[in-house]
């Protein structure tokens, strides 16, 4: 069974501070290999932090570890994903003329791939 979600990719501190030690280091892959959230939403759907989730846009599909996001920065209803190779791949390809894909606001559906045992 899947819920649907709007997807917010966006950049952190944590992925800022991460690029200046590499972007294949540890911090970096971390940021941009998780999603955001919200609390209510991971109760919701039984997921602890580190479970994994398939996400399907109408660009396509990616399978991403869970993070509970701070509740005061992500609302239930909304995931929130670091820019890289993952949110990318949910992205559309048309720019618009603005030289960069759609990345805000990305309908997606959510499929829980290994629940926690509660």
């Amino acid at each position: 069974m899947s819920e649907t979600f709007i997807l917010i990719p966006g950049r952190t501190s944590d992925q800022g501070c991460g690029i200046s030690e590499g972007k294949f280091q540890e911090k970096y892959q971390r940021e941009i290999n998780s999603l955001q959230v919200a609390p209510g939403d991971m109760t919701k759907l039984g997921l602890v932090a580190g479970d994994r989730v398939r996400l399907t846009s109408e660009s396509g599909q990616v399978e991403v570890s869970v993070v509970v996001a701070k509740a005061e920065e992500l609302p239930q209803g909304m995931l929130f994903i670091a820019y890289g190779n993952i949110s990318s791949q949910l992205m559309g390809g048309d720019t618009h003329g603005s030289g960069m894909p759609t990345s805000k606001g990305i309908d997606v559906e959510l499929e829980v791939l290994r629940p926690s045992a509660n």
